[in-house]
């Protein structure tokens, strides 16, 4: 599931430039010889992408190279007189200054110089534009890393370049170096003998080098604990300590390890229970994740942890080892691939571990046999993880690793485990960009499941898409908007176990507050973290407007200018949803939805806008109302073109057209349009979970494919359970297209007895009906007698509620009720009012019963 895709290849991009510019040793002919992997080699990456290399050269000597992956060009920087062993290699911003890390032994251990005492190891700075002077910054017997800071790229080059230098006896020395431009071109070290210098780390055994953040990780121990220090070095000024955090165990290394420092060839692989393997990543969205492998206990499992700074959780996860081709058990390899961190030990497991919602593991994806292989890596491998690439030292190739599509989408579809189908789907809608082909395939793929499963995959789908959309615009979203409707979840997966532990949040220093980009996004979420404990949830709940929505309903018809002013409101907010949809949709569309007046739902999606706008407000305060408006809005539209694109993407799928939505032609039922109503049933569904407002149309295409699918009975029980809901539109249709037939006749009764009250108002007088007539007569009773009370000025007047033995829809039960409450007030119900047939309001009570009863022929 996980790809290599090649950023360079020293075969590839250098070999043929070397070739062409007869950099290489000649033959017998005076031809270029080609090289061997040992003979050019990869020796450091800087930040911005450049690759530093190495190889033997013509006549004993030893090159270095640097390729540029921008304009793809490469370039001889310096060239040794003679053949040196080069540990470390680094060059500045403005390619003026190389340092660099030699052996001073030959590979059979005997010092170059036999007749005095040399230092194993040199290290040099060397002026290259052009090639002057070379200046010793140390010699020692370990072996010493250097790296150039870079400033930022948008940045002027300054005259001034700063230098770490990293020795194996756990120092770290910051080195700054002034340079003069002399004839207008010699870039030439101010006071070389005199360069100022400060140690930034002592006695450590672990370092890392962020290249992106031009940030500095050391661990050390205090009071048998290992903390984790971190300085961030300034494009402008000095550097500053800002971070001191305990990682919670004791160091149990024996041997340093450095890591994003280069590749040093000419040092042993360290064994891992030696050294830390342990590695840090952080984001640009303010994530920082440690990573590291515990000590091998036994060949049967194996246990690593990442610690979430940014969540305060440390989640510790032990793996079952199944059998393999691979020898032994090696330490995994860290991988960030943003979203995610990999967890990657080849030929075991392969686990793709959610760093940005890291509280539930199904939002984590854990492979194993043959789903958990990273191609072209094999198990024989060592490939080094740098900040934001991988390198292989061996062939001299970089590769960015990346989630493969495809094979997601196939392991999603082949999927047995709830477990895994939740986290695959989650990972193909937040961290796989909006592909129109890819969330076609995944519709495609949500029609096909079965809804016993644990979740509810296009509730999840919808979320996952709206979240997405909301934190591309504007990450202060991330911790306020839903990305999934799962709270909880304590499930199992196979293979592997797992704890989450607590821990104490990193204490940042006050000049944080004044920082931007990463350690300000940091910040904000370690303190978003800290507001959990004290506040409620910060994340907006849609299903809280269940019972505000049926009050609101309830209000609708109400006199009350208070209810009236907010009901207008409302609706203008829907309105301006609705003409943002319009606006929108570019594509043309084959489900004629957005077409009718649907005022419940045109309640709903105002009252959304509302509460959203409102949630929002207490948490952004520095945003602006203006800005939260605008992110309301656009979280709502959003949504119903979400559920539009659902709907549409199956009609398209299955071939679906207008016509089918002719209730005439029942007979005529294609087997794909089942599909499309099942699909539309589980849609409703997932919306009303969470009170999610549906397109206007929705209902009424719904309820039509179910008169073409369904059986009486079926349909029948579908409205009462709610399901199915009855528009006035499709009710005024059932009257216009169904024809006088006894069977028509019946099926519009069965609909027209289930509609709700203020439909039915509107619509009786289209039917030429004993049921129309009925209401009729039902409502000028009613009418009558609430005229008669007027006129009274009866003030303990009132109807008596219906009792559950009595039918609603019988004017005669209905007259009768009205006249026995008449009665018992000793009121006359026709005296001094107009005449009323008082035997065709009987006959068509009981008409209306012989129907009722199927006793009617006629």
């Amino acid at each position: 599931m996980l790809e290599l895709n090649a950023l360079f290849d020293i075969q590839n991009d250098v070999v043929p430039w070397l070739l062409e510019c007869r950099l290489t040793p000649l033959n017998e002919n005076g031809e270029s010889t080609s090289l061997s992997e040992t003979e050019l080699q990869v020796i450091n990456v800087e930040k911005n992408g450049s690759v530093l290399y190495t190889w033997k050269g013509k006549k004993g000597t030893t090159c270095i190279g640097i390729y540029d992956p921008h304009n793809k060009q490469n370039k001889l920087l310096y060239i040794f007189d003679r053949e040196v062993s080069l540990i470390s290699c680094s060059v500045n911003m403005e390619r003026t200054l190389l340092a660099v890390s030699i052996l001073q032994f030959t590979q059979r251990g005997l010092p170059i110089e036999t007749f005095r005492p040399v230092a194993r190891c040199l290290t040099l700075l060397i002026e290259i534009h052009p090639v002057n002077n070379t200046k010793v910054l140390k010699a020692v017997d370990s072996h010493v890393r250097v790296q150039f800071l870079y400033p930022a790229s948008d940045m002027k080059p300054f005259p001034e370049s700063h230098l770490l230098v990293v020795s194996e006896d756990s120092c770290i020395e910051h080195i700054h170096i002034s340079v003069v431009v002399e004839e207008g071109y010699r870039v030439m070290v101010q006071n070389p003998d005199r360069l100022p210098k400060d140690i930034v780390a002592e006695d450590f055994l672990w370092a890392q080098w962020d290249t992106q953040g031009q940030r500095l990780f050391y661990i050390v121990e205090k009071e048998r604990n290992a903390v984790l220090m971190c300085i961030q070095f300034y494009p402008d000024r000095n550097h500053e300590m800002l971070l001191s955090f305990p990682l919670g165990f004791s160091l149990t290394a024996t041997r340093l390890r450095l890591v994003n420092f280069g590749y040093n060839h000419f040092q042993e692989e360290e064994e891992s229970s030696e050294s830390l393997n342990l590695q840090v990543f952080t984001n640009h969205t303010g994530t920082m994740s440690v990573c590291y492998s515990h000590p091998v206990q036994n060949e049967q499992e194996f246990t690593y942890s990442v610690i979430f700074l940014h969540h305060g959780w440390r989640k510790t996860f032990t793996v079952s080892l199944e059998a393999s081709e691979c020898a032994r058990i090696s330490e995994p390899t860290f991988i960030n691939i943003g979203y995610y961190i990999a967890v990657y030990m080849p030929g075991y497991f392969l686990h793709l571990i959610n760093a940005q919602h890291p509280n539930l593991a199904c939002h984590s994806l854990f492979l194993s046999g043959k789903d958990a292989k990273v191609k072209p890596w094999n198990h024989h491998r060592y490939i080094l993880s740098l900040s934001d690439s991988l390198l292989d030292c061996q062939l001299g190739k970089m590769y960015e690793a990346d989630l493969d599509p495809l094979l997601l989408m196939l392991f999603m579809r082949g999927s047995k485990l709830d477990c895994h189908q939740f986290a695959a789907l989650h990972c193909a809608v937040l961290y796989l960009q909006s592909n129109s082909e890819t969330e076609m395939q995944i519709i495609h793929w949500l029609c096909g499941l079965s809804v016993s499963g644990s979740f509810d995959l296009i509730l999840e789908f919808i979320l996952g898409t709206l979240y997405r959309k909301a934190i591309s615009e504007t990450n202060t979203m991330d911790k306020l908007l839903p990305y999934s409707s799962l709270l909880n979840w304590d499930g199992e997966i196979p293979g592997v176990t797992y704890g989450t532990e607590n821990i104490s949040q990193p204490v940042f220093r006050e000049k944080i507050r004044n920082l931007k980009g990463f350690w300000e996004e940091l910040n904000r979420n370690v303190e978003s973290m800290k507001n959990l404990e004290s506040l409620h949830n910060p994340r907006y709940n849609n299903s809280s407007l269940r019972v505000i929505k049926t009050k609101l309903f309830s209000e609708m018809n109400v006199e009350d200018q208070r209810a009236i002013k907010h009901f207008r409101n409302i609706l203008e907010n829907a309105k301006k949803i609705l003409s943002k949809v319009d606006t929108r949709c570019s594509e043309q569309q084959v489900v004629p939805l957005f077409q009718e007046e649907d005022c419940q739902q045109m309640v709903l999606i105002g009252l959304m806008v509302e509460k959203l706008k409102e949630h929002l407000l207490k948490y952004l305060h520095r945003v602006g109302k203006k800005m939260i408006d605008l992110i309301a809005n656009n979280y709502v539209v959003n949504l119903l073109e979400c559920i539009r694109q659902i709907v549409d993407k199956i009609w398209k799928k299955y071939g679906l057209n207008t016509h089918i939505l002719c209730l005439s032609s029942r007979e005529k039922v294609q087997s794909a349009e089942f599909v499309v109503f099942h699909m539309m049933s589980r849609v409703l569904e997932a919306a009303e979970r969470l009170c999610l407002p549906l397109p206007p149309g929705y209902h009424t295409i719904h309820i039509i494919l179910g008169v073409r699918c369904l059986p009486l009975h079926t349909l029948l029980h579908y409205i009462d359970h709610g399901v199915l809901h009855p528009t006035e539109l499709f009710v005024t249709r059932l009257f216009k297209e169904l024809d006088h037939s006894e069977t028509s006749e019946r099926f519009k009764f069965s609909i027209v007895t289930r509609i709700p009250e203020s439909v039915g108002q509107k619509i009786y007088h289209l039917w030429d009906h004993p049921v129309s007539s009925s209401c009729i007569a039902r409502n000028y009773v009613e009418t009558l007698l609430r005229k008669l009370c007027t006129q009274q000025k009866s003030k303990d007047f009132f109807i008596r509620e219906q009792t559950q033995f009595e039918s609603e829809f019988l004017p005669l039960t209905y007259l009768a009720r009205i006249l026995t409450e008449m009665e018992d007030q000793a009121l006359n119900p026709f005296e001094e009012q107009e005449n009323v047939d008082a035997k065709f309001v009987e006959e068509v009570a009981l008409k209306q019963t012989l129907i009722l009863l199927g006793l009617e022929n006629n």
